[in-house]
Protein backbone atom coordinates (compact mmCIF):
# COMPACT_ATOMS: atom_id res chain seq x y z
CA UNK A 1 0.00 0.00 0.00
CA UNK A 2 1.24 3.49 -0.89
CA UNK A 3 2.85 5.30 2.06
CA UNK A 4 0.52 8.31 1.58
CA UNK A 5 -2.51 6.14 2.33
CA UNK A 6 -2.83 6.56 6.09
CA UNK A 7 -3.39 3.47 8.20
CA UNK A 8 -5.66 5.51 10.49
CA UNK A 9 -7.86 6.45 7.52
CA UNK A 10 -8.16 2.80 6.49
CA UNK A 11 -9.03 1.94 10.11
CA UNK A 12 -11.68 4.69 10.13
CA UNK A 13 -13.32 3.20 7.03
CA UNK A 14 -13.32 -0.20 8.70
CA UNK A 15 -14.74 1.27 11.90
CA UNK A 16 -17.55 2.82 9.87
CA UNK A 17 -18.39 -0.65 8.56
CA UNK A 18 -16.96 -0.57 5.05
CA UNK A 19 -16.99 -4.09 3.66
CA UNK A 20 -13.79 -5.75 2.40
CA UNK A 21 -14.68 -5.39 -1.29
CA UNK A 22 -15.45 -1.66 -1.06
CA UNK A 23 -12.34 -1.09 1.07
CA UNK A 24 -10.12 -2.90 -1.42
CA UNK A 25 -11.66 -0.79 -4.21
CA UNK A 26 -11.08 2.44 -2.30
CA UNK A 27 -7.45 1.57 -1.59
CA UNK A 28 -6.90 0.65 -5.24
CA UNK A 29 -8.47 3.95 -6.36
CA UNK A 30 -6.21 5.86 -3.95
CA UNK A 31 -3.14 4.03 -5.27
CA UNK A 32 -4.08 4.64 -8.91
CA UNK A 33 -4.96 8.30 -8.24
CA UNK A 34 -1.61 8.83 -6.50
CA UNK A 35 0.22 7.21 -9.41
CA UNK A 36 -1.46 9.65 -11.79
CA UNK A 37 -1.05 12.65 -9.47
CA UNK A 38 2.67 12.05 -9.13
CA UNK A 39 2.96 12.41 -12.90
CA UNK A 40 1.43 15.90 -12.95
CA UNK A 41 2.18 17.71 -9.69
CA UNK A 42 -1.26 17.55 -8.06
CA UNK A 43 -1.70 17.89 -4.27
CA UNK A 44 -0.94 14.35 -3.14
CA UNK A 45 -2.57 14.43 0.31
CA UNK A 46 -5.89 15.61 -1.13
CA UNK A 47 -5.69 12.95 -3.84
CA UNK A 48 -4.83 10.17 -1.36
CA UNK A 49 -7.51 10.99 1.19
CA UNK A 50 -10.19 12.04 -1.30
CA UNK A 51 -9.75 8.82 -3.26
CA UNK A 52 -9.67 6.64 -0.16
CA UNK A 53 -12.85 8.18 1.29
CA UNK A 54 -14.76 8.69 -1.97
CA UNK A 55 -17.07 5.72 -1.31
CA UNK A 56 -17.54 6.21 2.45
CA UNK A 57 -21.28 6.50 1.82
CA UNK A 58 -21.32 2.87 0.72
CA UNK A 59 -21.11 1.98 4.40
CA UNK A 60 -24.78 3.04 4.48
CA UNK A 61 -26.06 2.57 0.90
CA UNK A 62 -24.88 1.46 -2.52
CA UNK A 63 -27.49 3.62 -4.25
CA UNK A 64 -26.74 6.79 -6.21
CA UNK A 65 -27.09 8.94 -3.08
CA UNK A 66 -24.02 7.27 -1.52
CA UNK A 67 -22.00 10.37 -2.46
CA UNK A 68 -24.25 12.70 -0.48
CA UNK A 69 -24.53 10.23 2.40
CA UNK A 70 -20.76 9.83 2.50
CA UNK A 71 -20.20 13.60 2.56
CA UNK A 72 -22.62 13.99 5.47
CA UNK A 73 -20.94 11.16 7.36
CA UNK A 74 -17.48 12.54 6.57
CA UNK A 75 -18.52 15.94 7.91
CA UNK A 76 -19.72 14.32 11.16
CA UNK A 77 -16.39 12.50 11.41
CA UNK A 78 -14.53 15.80 11.07
CA UNK A 79 -13.00 15.19 7.65
CA UNK A 80 -11.83 18.32 5.82
CA UNK A 81 -14.29 20.03 3.47
CA UNK A 82 -12.09 19.27 0.44
CA UNK A 83 -12.42 15.54 1.19
CA UNK A 84 -16.18 15.60 1.80
CA UNK A 85 -16.56 17.59 -1.44
CA UNK A 86 -14.91 14.73 -3.35
CA UNK A 87 -17.31 12.26 -1.76
CA UNK A 88 -20.37 14.35 -2.57
CA UNK A 89 -19.37 15.25 -6.13
CA UNK A 90 -17.91 11.99 -7.44
CA UNK A 91 -21.23 10.55 -8.63
CA UNK A 92 -21.09 10.23 -12.44
CA UNK A 93 -17.99 12.38 -12.49
CA UNK A 94 -19.55 15.62 -11.26
CA UNK A 95 -23.18 16.29 -12.07
CA UNK A 96 -24.74 19.54 -13.17
CA UNK A 97 -27.78 20.79 -11.24
CA UNK A 98 -30.24 19.57 -13.94
CA UNK A 99 -28.63 16.10 -13.91
CA UNK A 100 -28.85 15.98 -10.10
CA UNK A 101 -32.54 16.87 -10.28
CA UNK A 102 -33.14 14.17 -12.88
CA UNK A 103 -31.45 11.59 -10.61
CA UNK A 104 -33.39 12.66 -7.51
CA UNK A 105 -30.39 14.19 -5.74
CA UNK A 106 -30.37 17.60 -4.04
CA UNK A 107 -30.38 20.15 -6.84
CA UNK A 108 -27.02 21.88 -6.99
CA UNK A 109 -23.88 21.98 -9.08
CA UNK A 110 -21.57 19.04 -8.38
CA UNK A 111 -19.05 20.00 -11.07
CA UNK A 112 -15.46 18.94 -10.39
CA UNK A 113 -13.46 22.14 -10.24
CA UNK A 114 -10.13 20.91 -8.88
CA UNK A 115 -7.65 18.85 -10.87
CA UNK A 116 -7.32 16.57 -7.83
CA UNK A 117 -11.06 15.82 -7.94
CA UNK A 118 -10.86 14.94 -11.63
CA UNK A 119 -7.83 12.70 -11.05
CA UNK A 120 -9.74 10.80 -8.35
CA UNK A 121 -12.81 10.29 -10.54
CA UNK A 122 -10.63 9.25 -13.48
CA UNK A 123 -8.78 6.77 -11.24
CA UNK A 124 -12.11 5.43 -9.96
CA UNK A 125 -13.24 4.70 -13.52
CA UNK A 126 -9.85 3.13 -14.40
CA UNK A 127 -9.99 0.86 -11.36
CA UNK A 128 -13.50 -0.26 -12.28
CA UNK A 129 -12.20 -1.21 -15.72
CA UNK A 130 -9.01 -2.85 -14.38
CA UNK A 131 -10.92 -4.96 -11.85
CA UNK A 132 -13.87 -5.82 -14.09
CA UNK A 133 -14.59 -9.55 -13.69
CA UNK A 134 -14.90 -9.89 -17.47
CA UNK A 135 -11.15 -9.12 -17.78
CA UNK A 136 -11.65 -6.25 -20.23
CA UNK A 137 -7.95 -5.43 -19.91
CA UNK A 138 -4.97 -7.61 -19.10
CA UNK A 139 -2.73 -4.85 -17.72
CA UNK A 140 -3.37 -1.58 -15.89
CA UNK A 141 -1.68 0.48 -18.59
CA UNK A 142 -4.12 -0.89 -21.13
CA UNK A 143 -7.02 0.71 -19.24
CA UNK A 144 -5.56 4.16 -19.86
CA UNK A 145 -4.59 3.38 -23.45
CA UNK A 146 -8.03 1.99 -24.37
CA UNK A 147 -10.10 4.21 -22.05
CA UNK A 148 -12.22 5.86 -24.74
CA UNK A 149 -12.83 2.60 -26.60
CA UNK A 150 -13.84 0.79 -23.40
CA UNK A 151 -16.21 3.52 -22.23
CA UNK A 152 -17.92 3.57 -25.61
CA UNK A 153 -18.15 -0.26 -25.78
CA UNK A 154 -19.38 -0.83 -22.21
CA UNK A 155 -22.29 1.50 -21.33
CA UNK A 156 -22.01 0.71 -17.62
CA UNK A 157 -18.79 2.75 -17.61
CA UNK A 158 -19.99 5.68 -19.70
CA UNK A 159 -23.49 5.62 -18.15
CA UNK A 160 -25.11 8.07 -20.61
CA UNK A 161 -23.89 10.47 -23.30
CA UNK A 162 -23.38 13.42 -20.94
CA UNK A 163 -21.44 11.35 -18.42
CA UNK A 164 -19.46 9.62 -21.16
CA UNK A 165 -18.36 12.97 -22.60
CA UNK A 166 -17.41 14.17 -19.12
CA UNK A 167 -15.22 11.10 -18.47
CA UNK A 168 -13.63 11.37 -21.91
CA UNK A 169 -12.84 15.01 -21.17
CA UNK A 170 -11.09 14.06 -17.92
CA UNK A 171 -9.15 11.38 -19.77
CA UNK A 172 -7.98 13.84 -22.43
CA UNK A 173 -7.09 16.49 -19.86
CA UNK A 174 -5.15 14.17 -17.57
CA UNK A 175 -3.39 12.30 -20.35
CA UNK A 176 -2.42 15.67 -21.81
CA UNK A 177 -0.92 16.71 -18.50
CA UNK A 178 1.03 13.51 -18.00
CA UNK A 179 2.12 13.13 -21.61
CA UNK A 180 0.19 9.95 -22.24
CA UNK A 181 2.56 8.01 -19.98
Amino acid sequence: MDKLIRAEDVALLQLQGMNAEDLAHSIKVAEKALEIARRNGAILDLVARGALFHDLGKTRTHEIEHGRVGAELGHKLGLPAAITAVMEKHIRGGLTAPEAKELGLPVKDYTLRLLEERIIIYADRLVDIITDPKDIVTAEREAEERFEEILRAYPRYGKNQITLERYLGYHAEIQGLVGGR
